[in-house]
Order: C-alpha cells, then structure tokens, then sequence
C-alpha cells in the first residue's frame, strides 16, 4: 500500500492502491457510473453529491472523454469515492424518471433529445455536457464541451468541498489553476504561522486578535485557499500586522490549553476544532478571537482573497461591535477605496 495523491498526485485521498491491472473499458473509462435511478435510491441512503455525463452515440468527444479524462485511474478513484456519477444518454427513447417526474423522448426522429436532456440542459443542446450537483439537486453547475483533467478537476472540488456556497465556479478555477498548476502566477507574501498555545501565551503578554485557519490534508480548497488567499500581499500584510495566525490541522495530534481545558486528539480528530467550529466541521474555515481570548466567530468554506479582506478589517478594526455585517459591506467600498 502505498499513499498517492488523487488529481495528478496533489489531492490527497487517504492510503490505497491502484490496481496495476485495471484496464479502461471502451464504453465506460474506469469510473463506475450509474444509471439516474440508481443514483436516486443510492442518495437515500447515504447522500454524496451527483456528476452526469450527458452524452449521445454519435458524439466523439464524448467517447474522447471517456477515453481520456475518465480512464484516469486517479480521477476516476476520486469521482467513485465521493460521487454518484450518472451516465445519461441525452437521446434515450426509454421513460426516465427524475425527482418525480417522467420525462419521454417525443420524437422518432434521428437525434431527438429526450425531454429530461432539454430540461437538464435547459434547452442548450451540448455534448459532452457534464452537470455538478449537490447531494439535493439545489445545486448544479454545467460545464459543455470536452473537459480534459485540469478543467475537471476544479468543478468537482468546488461541488464536493462547498465552495459554490461562496464563490464563482469561474473565480474559484482561476485560483484553482494558480495553486496547482500556474503557480508562479502567485507572489509569496509569507503569513507568519504560530501554533495556538503560543498565539495564546504572546496574546497575554501583547493583545491582538487570533485567527485561526482550520484545514486537513485531504481538503483540496483548503490548499487553494492557502496558496492564493494567505499569499495575496494585502491579505497577508494586514493579517501579520493586526493578527496572531494559527493554521490549525483537525487531525493534529498536538495538546491546545485553552480556557483552562486541554484538547488532544480522540478518535482521529483534535478536540479543538469542535471548540472552533460547533458540532460540525466545515474546511476550510477560519475562527477569529478577540484580545481576550474570547470565540468571536467561525466562517465556514473557502474564501477568496478579495473576499478575506473585508471580512479581517471588519473585525480587525473592531467594526463588528458597532455595525451589522451587512450594513459594513454597504459602505465598504467607501471606507477602503483603494481596496478591490
């Protein structure tokens, strides 16, 4: 056994083996897909979000794809691990039912689309077209036309890991690129990282505020978040200047004294991160605390660079005693013009 990372070695997935012996099938790739039904009564048992291949026969991209981006054995592992991946022919003549509803294909013509491809697709008759949803169909994001690993990588962390809860899926692709793969596209602006038992015990002796960055090995915009958010120069110089930083890993086997408690690790995760997060635990996510020491707040999910910098003046300058988040956001613009 030995631990490889998913995604062109760089996303982590746990210890496990790639079969030497796995050969692609023609029609399928490696990745185990599923029919819509199947997928539906899966989700009911356990709920992971949901990729559909929606393609047809004649479409040769499709098959490139299937040859190519999905006879990956990472990317394939990865997509069998954490999806329902549903292989949907758009010009099916079977009756496909969807949340409730029966969809037929109406036409005997050559190439009619079945009314569930029209309404998935919302009329824009692409193939390839490979849809993202979350594990309740609220949520889908659609990208048409071939998508070979590095387009494909991107939109299933930002559906898997929540990012659509903050961020763009366009945003999200570029600082993607720029932690991964263009990666002398971002400047280094070192943020200066102390563990919490010393951000507490310099905190004594010299008030700041604490902000903890909360992450784990296996969280991939985690890693972008680290990559692109923590090294914007403006992000990063505010932050060492007005802030102790601590980049707290959940699985750290590290003791954390805080308010006269000491947290360790039990059954695989440190204790602290229930103190900063809540019963769950969202990744990444940043908790901040004020010159007492004092839990002010935990933000969930990944957050951008132009989006960190409000959110750290906000409760840098204190502005989160005297207004209400939104109302800061209103004026925000006016109280840091040169700001993006």
């Amino acid at each position: 056994m030995k631990k490889i990372f998913i995604l062109l070695a760089f996303i982590y997935i746990s210890s496990i083996s790639v079969a030497q012996v796995a050969v692609p099938n023609p029609e399928d790739g490696l990745v185990k897909w599923m029919t819509l039904k199947e997928a539906q009564e899966a989700l009911k048992k356990q709920p992971r979000p949901v990729i559909i291949d929606v393609y047809t026969d004649w479409c040769g991209w499709c098959k490139h794809m299937i040859k190519t981006t999905y006879s990956n054995p990472y990317l394939a592992e990865y997509i069998n691990n954490n999806f329902y991946p549903v292989k949907f022919n758009a010009e099916t003549k079977d009756t496909v039912e969807f949340l409730g509803e029966k969809y037929i294909n109406k036409s005997n013509v050559p190439r009619s689309p079945n009314d569930l491809a029209i309404k998935l697709l919302n009329g824009k008759l692409s193939y390839p077209t490979t849809l993202f949803m979350n594990n309740n169909f609220k949520f889908t994001l659609s990208a048409s036309g071939y998508l070979d690993i590095p387009k494909i990588e991107p939109l299933l962390v930002f559906t898997l890991e929540n990012v659509y809860l903050t961020t763009q899926a366009e945003e999200f692709q570029k600082r993607y690129s720029q932690a991964f793969y263009d990666t002398s596209s971002v400047k280094k602006y070192p943020v200066k990282w102390i563990s919490m038992d010393n951000a507490l015990k310099l905190n004594n002796d010299k008030p700041r505020k604490i902000l903890v960055n909360l992450y784990s090995d296996y969280c991939n915009s985690c890693r972008v978040m680290t990559r692109t958010t923590y090294t914007d120069s403006a992000v990063a110089a505010y932050l060492n200047e007005n802030f102790y930083l601590v980049n707290f890993n959940i699985v750290s086997k590290d003791s954390v004294h805080y308010n006269g408690n000491v947290f360790t690790n039990k059954n695989g995760i440190n204790e602290f991160a229930y103190t900063l997060s809540g019963s769950g635990i969202y990744l990444p996510s940043i908790s901040l605390f004020n010159e007492e020491n004092k839990l002010i707040t935990n933000i969930p999910y990944y957050i951008t660079p132009q989006n960190m910098l409000p959110v750290i003046y906000y409760f840098g300058q204190g502005s989160y005693l005297k207004i209400k988040w939104e109302d800061y956001l209103k004026n925000y613009s006016q109280l840091h013009p040169s700001k993006p």
